[in-house]
């Protein structure tokens, strides 16, 4: 007798079930799976065909059923299999991805640079107040765990995870199972002290694993927010004598070496820009960066959905040519919108 695709969902059923709940399953629980349009009567024929392969047992207090050890390993196998795949596939195309955002923004920051004479800067798009769209638990040894946590946007974070406790697969199940139904489509400003309350005693004995888990969660959005920042243009600089004197090229061009400075700029309140085309214009004083003093800079924020944005900046002389600048970003704007976003529908 070989598992066919109704034993197998019944299976999964009944394993989830067994691991939210901790208690046998009965074939009355069963019939009210989503999935599922059968007969409780047929379903109890299947579940014997379940137990005489050794699937499921039935504990002496219980007319219900529980998983065996081949159950789980079944589970474990192949029924986790697709979240693997999905997992891998969407590792991969993030890479791609990626690779592909850094290259094109490199390239319009030299371009950028070209067309204008002045420097450029440009910032990677960040999911802003990012929230949780998948948690896989691994054990890797005795000791460690390993948490992929999936953002909006697919963006993938690894976290080895050092726990006291030796992880198994049913506490890995089980707790993938409670993690992704409670957290799932959460910002890590919904993740609330009832939250993490309801989810510490659900977990039971595990109650510090999912503590740590949710640590981890936490730093992988905020590591999301950092800021990568590329420039191009700096020496572009020494082409206008107001800027050109050693003291003022030294501040900038340690402006560019720092680059992480430039997440002042781009995180500053946007109180001067125009709402319509998400471009602001900073006049020597008005930027928040000591060291633009003397500078002009414009920046536009480019959109991509889902809440992933970045920021194209220009810097120049306070005399620059405001009206070609705001044009180049323009453009740009629309051209970001083509090459990522339009193309992901």
């Amino acid at each position: 007798m070989e598992l066919n695709d109704r034993k197998k969902l019944i299976l999964k059923a009944i394993i989830a079930n067994y691991l939210e709940t901790g208690e046998p399953v009965g074939s009355r629980t069963i019939a009210k799976h989503p999935e599922l349009n059968l007969s409780s009567a047929t379903i109890r024929n299947e579940m014997s065909d379940l137990e005489e392969l050794g699937y499921i047992v039935q504990p002496h207090t219980s007319a219900g059923r529980i998983p065996s050890d081949k159950g789980y390993r079944f589970y474990v196998d192949h029924l986790m299999e697709e979240k693997d795949h999905e997992i891998s596939d969407m590792k991969e195309f993030v890479i791609e991805k990626t690779e592909r955002m850094e290259f094109v923004l490199k390239q319009i920051a030299k371009m950028l640079a070209v067309n204008t004479n002045y420097a450029t800067v440009v910032s990677a798009p960040q999911t802003h107040h990012g929230k949780v769209k998948f948690i896989q638990l691994s054990a890797v040894d005795d000791s460690q765990v390993l948490a992929t946590i999936m953002l909006d946007g697919n963006i993938v974070k690894n976290k080895i995870i050092h726990t006291s406790e030796t992880p198994n697969q049913e506490t890995m199940l089980k707790l993938n199972i409670l993690l992704n139904g409670s957290l799932n489509g959460l910002a890590l400003e919904e993740i609330n002290l009832g939250t993490i309350s309801r989810l510490k005693e659900q977990a039971g004995i595990h109650s510090a694993m999912v503590s740590d888990v949710l640590d981890a969660v936490a730093q992988a959005i905020q590591e999301d927010e950092d800021l990568e920042i590329y420039t191009s243009g700096a020496t572009n600089i020494f082409k206008y004598p107001e800027l050109s004197d050693s003291e003022r090229a030294s501040e900038l061009i340690s402006a560019f070496e720092e680059k992480q400075e430039f997440k002042d700029l781009f995180t500053a309140d946007k109180e001067n820009g125009n709402p319509g085309t998400g471009i602001q214009v900073y006049i020597g004083n008005e930027s928040p960066m000591q060291g633009m003093k003397d500078c002009s800079v414009v920046t536009a924020t480019y959109d991509l959905g889902k809440g992933i944005r970045g920021t194209v900046g220009i810097v120049g002389p306070k005399r620059m040519d405001y009206e070609k600048v705001v044009d180049n970003l323009r453009t740009l704007k629309v051209q970001l919108d083509d090459i990522f976003k339009k193309t992901d529908e």
